[in-house]
């Protein structure tokens, strides 16, 4: 159990404790976090020698943080866009594993969220969990009809140790924008949110069982998918009960091959099912591993797991897909406008060594065939592009390309002649015929044709409303200097450090006069002496550690 009594600055000052003992002071120094640091740590000190230490000191970091940190370990590991390799190689190590929780703190959230015991609401409850985790833990049951079920028990007080841990990402995350140049390239204050508005859904098991509810609904009409029935009656926030599905993990190929399943077939429905969900559906499975898929006995794909889901909607997937024409026809300039468009470019990045790159990395790929592409390959080299320049790879990008990368290494794995790019092709021109067909035309012909009458309709109250502003003279611009906040920020910090020189020197030569002058009335020449002394040893300290902080903020 996670303890909740921490206050949220007790939490602060034990996170920055955390990263400060593994190395990272330095770091820390730059985006002025002194007054929350505890009393006992440094921000100065010597940054780890190597990339390679630092990465090791930072997984180390956040498994001894716990499960929000662990949990923003892993979503890192995946931005190869804005990490070095030997970060991303060191995070993906973080497993999301824990030891288990007592059978009756289980039975208490059970009791607490569904209003009777596991005994009273199953037929058969298993005590000993199947699987433990950071967030939460799984159980075998079977219900009062004879299904077998598994239960999904959530942790106590790790929502409340999550949300506290979420407000520091947030204050860094801040800091992070405002001082470096990294946080405003990368614009980490969105990214931030997105990882918590993400692992708050995590934490809703209402959302996920009805994420498994979306996909099921998505792939009805085929039968080589199947998704776990949900019990609603059995699930809250807090405990989510689905059917339990019997198989052979998809990468334990002796066990399909002595089931007598193909391999081959199995391969072509996995990436199959990420193809369609993808550019059909516009709704994923973000984290496609062996351990969330299985096969049944009947060869089909069993799918579980439905925490971390990606989307796409409409305007993502034509950008996508005119951004692989673009590549396709060694267009440099046309990428360089579908990344625009996509929002990947900010104002800091140098558009001409950018078209040089992409053009450089094209050359590279036109004079291959399908048969020697690689997904993975061309994605490593896309987020490699990404980094350099310091790209903005919208989440859903980053999230497909991984889904991608994952499905390709399981292709490969059930079938070595799989040539994930050559099998994709067709479904790729079929989606890309199919938003394109007369009928969507239609629908996006007359769609338009209702915003721009509602437009006309209204066009002449807001010119009446504008014209009635301008004689007014309601009506006026806003300026917007990027970049002013920080300054002025600066500026200020700089003021201050101003003020404080001069009251600190001002009571230096003070007290220095006051000691040699005569006690007044009541008091001892001796006591008066050191009374005074003792100011003007602590201004003295004080001056000392004024020169230090300048010293230190460069």
């Amino acid at each position: 159990m996670y303890k909740t009594k921490k206050s949220p600055y007790g939490r602060y000052r034990e996170i920055l404790g955390v990263l400060i003992r593994h190395g990272f002071g330095w770091k820390l120094s730059e985006i002025h976090v002194g007054k929350q640091a505890p009393l006992n740590t440094r921000l100065t000190g010597a940054r780890p020698k190597t990339p390679q230490t630092q990465a090791k000191q930072l997984r180390l970091a956040f498994e001894e943080l716990g499960p929000t940190f662990i949990k923003l370990g892993q979503v890192l590991s995946t931005r190869s866009d804005m990490l070095p390799p030997v970060f991303i190689d060191e995070l993906a190590k973080l497993q999301d594993g824990a030891p288990p929780i007592p059978y009756a703190q289980v039975k208490t959230v059970i009791t607490q969220s569904l209003g009777a015991t596991p005994e009273t609401l199953f037929h058969t409850f298993d005590p000993t969990p199947l699987a433990s985790a950071s967030i939460g833990q799984v159980h075998a049951a079977t219900l009062h009809s004879g299904q077998e079920v598994v239960v999904k028990v959530q942790r106590p007080g790790v929502a409340e140790l999550i949300e506290r841990d979420l407000d520091v990402l947030m204050d860094l995350a801040d800091k992070l924008h405002r001082y470096t140049s990294f946080g405003e390239a990368y614009d980490v204050k969105t990214l931030t949110q997105e990882f918590a508005f993400n692992i708050r859904c995590e934490l809703d098991y209402l959302r996920e069982g009805q994420n498994a509810e979306q996909f099921r609904r998505a792939f009805s009409d085929q039968t080589y998918i199947h998704v776990p029935h949900i019990y609603w009656d059995y699930t809250t926030d807090r405990v989510l009960v689905m059917e339990r599905l019997q198989g052979i993990k998809i990468d334990h190929l002796d066990a399909i091959q002595r089931a007598g399943i193909d391999p081959r077939q199995l391969a072509a429905n996995s990436v199959r099912m990420l193809l369609e969900s993808l550019f059909a559906h516009g709704f994923f499975h973000a984290d496609p591993h062996p351990g969330n898929l299985m096969v049944l006995s009947d060869g089909v794909i069993g799918v579980i797991d439905f925490g971390m889901m990606g989307r796409m909607d409409e305007h993502m997937q034509d950008s996508l897909t005119r951004l692989l024409i673009a590549l396709g026809k060694s267009d440099s300039m046309r990428v360089i406008d579908e990344m625009a468009i996509m929002g990947m470019i900010s104002d800091q990045v140098n558009q001409r060594a950018l078209k040089q790159d992409v053009a450089h990395l094209i050359v590279c790929y036109t004079n291959q065939s399908v048969q020697d592409l690689a997904a993975s390959n061309v994605f490593s080299e896309l987020t490699d592009l990404a980094r350099r320049h310091r790209l903005r790879l919208p989440s859903e990008l980053v999230l497909m390309t991984k889904a991608m990368a994952i499905s390709e290494g399981l292709s490969l794995k059930l079938d070595p002649d799989f040539i994930f790019v050559r099998f994709a092709q067709p479904y790729l021109q079929q989606y890309w015929f199919q938003r394109r067909s007369p009928r969507k035309i239609g629908e996006k012909v007359a769609e338009g044709l209702i915003e721009l009458a509602d437009f006309s309709l209204s066009f002449p109250k807001r010119l009446t409303r504008i014209a009635s502003q301008i004689e007014r003279g309601e009506l006026g611009g806003k300026v917007e200097i990027r970049g002013l906040d920080a300054n002025m920020n600066r500026v200020q910090g700089m003021v201050h450090q101003l003020s404080a020189s001069i009251l600190v020197g001002a009571l230096i030569v003070g007290l220095s006069q006051f000691m040699h002058m005569v006690a007044p009335d009541g008091f001892s020449q001796a006591f008066a002496g050191r009374f005074f002394g003792f100011l003007f040893v602590i201004a003295v300290f004080a001056g000392f550690w004024l020169l230090f902080s300048i010293l230190r903020s460069k």
